[in-house]
C-alpha cells in the first residue's frame, strides 16, 4: 500500500482540498492515521482530523458525488490546476 505523504496536499473526491500534517499511531492497534486539516472556508477550519491511512487511501466505488473522477478517496496533488469547490 502506498504511504500518504506529509506536508502535501491532498484532494478528496468531492474536491475539497487537504493539508496533510503528519502521521500518528492508534495507541491500542499502532495503525497508522493521518492527521490533516481541510484548506477551504467552512466554520470548523481550525479542526484537525484524523482518519486511518488505509481509508485515506481507499479505492472508491463509482458514485455521483465524485466530482473529480477519482479513483481513491484522496489523491496526492503536485498542482492545483482546477478548483473543483468552484461551481
Amino acid at each position: 500500500m502506498q504511504e500518504v505523504k506529509i506536508g502535501k496536499v491532498y484532494r478528496h473526491f468531492k474536491g475539497n482540498y487537504y493539508f496533510v500534517e503528519n502521521i500518528a499511531f492508534d495507541s491500542e492497534t499502532q495503525e497508522r492515521m493521518v492527521v490533516y486539516k481541510p484548506l477551504y472556508d467552512r466554520d470548523d477550519k481550525k479542526m484537525i482530523w484524523i482518519r486511518p491511512e488505509k481509508m485515506f487511501l481507499e479505492e472508491i466505488p463509482e458514485r455521483p458525488d465524485n466530482i473529480t473522477g477519482q479513483k481513491v478517496r484522496f489523491e496526492l496533488i503536485d498542482e492545483i490546476d482546477k478548483d473543483y469547490t468552484k461551481k
